[in-house]
């Protein structure tokens, strides 16, 4: 039997007693064994990150910079091997997955940016009243502590890349628990981060289980938090620890709202296009995957048409090859919830347009109308290659069917009406608006997250690096200003 692919621990490949297989969910073959840290081992990594937090707040920017520099690099370089690992352990077709190697390339490189500019702090005068004669504030930020970062199997390299890229940019010890579905993308990382001059203890790849993350949520060595993944994990997490501070990117049901005034049949084709890739390029497993189209009673036949056409048209089947569009979900167990909400949502009055068959772990990009209030995917997220139209009476309507849900991620506009793309930044209850695409383009610099059940705090390397820190206010007396 070959020997466990190793994780991380403080900054060292290390295995442990036991192992478990990674299972490639297109053909079920073992695309690795990957070695699980014991107890002691996880109370090792910890106990490192907790005692190197002062050295490595104080490191230089250069260093700091150079590491996540070093990063960005290597990861260019690594970029085919590390595609081809996504789409053996996540199904993901190889040319989303070298899309997502390539957006982890400019996440790392944008962190070795933000760390060169990071804490140079802003001065005050404060003599603005009478008592504050010759006091000038100087605010800058400082770590809250050791971070616990915890990703999901969906995008396992980028969406690892969003927790510790800020983590070292700032300076503050981050352990990292990757998707124990997906861990392979996560411990090439490691790889990459070993070959730096960082200190040890100030970052570990711990492929734990999940049944043993509540002990690291728990442990106060790590007073942050961030999770990405399902509202009903997140707010397990947030609840069970009400002091730590935490940053969640959970789940949305993103709308596509189609107008009435793009009505061309280029606007509509666009329009056509973009929902139906964007409702299933990652297999539908995205947080901004449409799953709602919500279109104008002027435009929505011909844009029915056109949707159903443009689904049919995805390729499916084998992720490793280049034609392919959509893959697999990340197991069948998966694609049997997929393929029960769909039922659920036919037996209750919806008509199924295309698609709706189930092949193992692979599920047919599936198109509904007429989905009535109670079925399941009218109120979940279905994260699976499913999406369903709404005829609606106007742009008062159409808002209003976005926000009637508990999620708000992001939403699509399909308009050219400036004063309504301002009114959609005023009025649609989620995180960001996207006029004139799919809402599921996300730029990795941008503020991305949600509110309502979608989660709380901001990703994209400036703002997590926010979330990471606090102010710290410095007051300097006697100064002739």
């Amino acid at each position: 039997m070959s020997t466990p692919t190793a994780f991380w621990l403080a900054g060292r490949p290390v295995t442990g007693e036991d192992s478990f297989d990674v299972v490639n969910p297109y053909d079920g073959s073992v695309v690795a064994s990957v070695g699980v840290p014991t107890e002691d081992q996880v109370e090792e990594a910890v106990a490192a990150a907790k005692a190197v937090e002062a050295e490595f707040a104080a490191t230089p920017a250069h260093v700091r910079a150079a590491a996540l520099d070093h990063v960005s690099k290597r990861l260019a370089e690594r970029a085919e091997e590390i595609a081809r690992l996504i789409t053996a352990e996540n199904g993901k077709p190889i040319k989303w997955a070298r899309g997502e190697v390539g957006r982890a390339v400019s996440v790392f490189r944008w962190a070795a940016e933000e760390a060169r500019r990071f804490n140079s702090g802003e001065a005050q005068r404060l003599d603005t009243d009478a008592g504050g004669v010759g006091r000038l504030a100087l605010t800058r930020r400082f770590p809250r502590g050791s971070v616990l970062g915890i990703a999901p199997f969906n995008f396992p390299l980028n969406l690892v890349a969003h927790k510790v890229a800020p983590a070292i940019a700032v300076g503050t010890p981050i352990i990292l628990k990757p998707a124990p579905s997906t861990p392979l993308s996560a411990l090439v990382l490691g790889e990459i981060l070993a070959e730096t001059e960082l200190p040890a203890g100030s970052w570990s790849v711990l492929t734990v289980p999940n049944d043993r993350m509540p002990a690291l949520v728990q442990d106060e060595r790590l007073p942050v938090v961030s999770f990405t993944g399902s509202d009903r994990v997140g707010y397990q997490i947030m609840d069970s620890v009400p002091r730590k501070h935490i940053t969640l990117e959970l789940g949305g049901n993103a709308a596509a709202v189609v107008l009435a005034d793009w009505s061309s049949e280029e606007d509509l084709e666009w329009a056509a296009s973009r929902i139906a890739t964007f409702a299933n390029y990652q297999g539908g497993q995205s947080c901004i995957s449409v799953q709602r189209v919500v279109a104008d009673a002027a435009v929505y036949d011909r844009l029915v048409e056109k949707v159903v056409t443009e689904v049919r048209a995805q390729v499916t089947g084998d992720p490793s090859d280049e034609a392919t569009d959509v893959g697999p979900l990340v197991d069948e167990n998966a694609a049997r919830r997929v393929e029960s909400w769909v039922e659920d949502a036919v037996a209750k009055g919806a008509k199924l347009l295309t698609g709706g068959a189930r092949d193992g772990a692979a599920y047919e990009p599936t198109v509904l109308a007429d989905l009535p209030a109670d079925a399941i995917i009218a109120t979940e997220e279905v994260f699976g290659p499913v999406l369903s139209l709404h005829r609606v009476e106007g742009t008062d309507e159409a808002f209003a069917v976005v926000n009637d849900s508990k999620f708000g991620l992001q939403s699509g506009v399909f308009t050219h009406d400036l004063q309504t793309a301002f009114r959609a930044h005023r009025e649609l209850e989620v995180g960001g608006v996207i006029i004139g695409d799919a809402p599921s383009y996300r730029a990795d610099q941008m503020p991305y997250g949600g509110v309502k059940d979608s989660g709380v705090g901001r990703e994209g390397v400036k703002y997590a690096m926010d979330d990471y820190t606090y102010e710290r206010v410095l007051v300097l007396t006697g100064l002739a200003l």
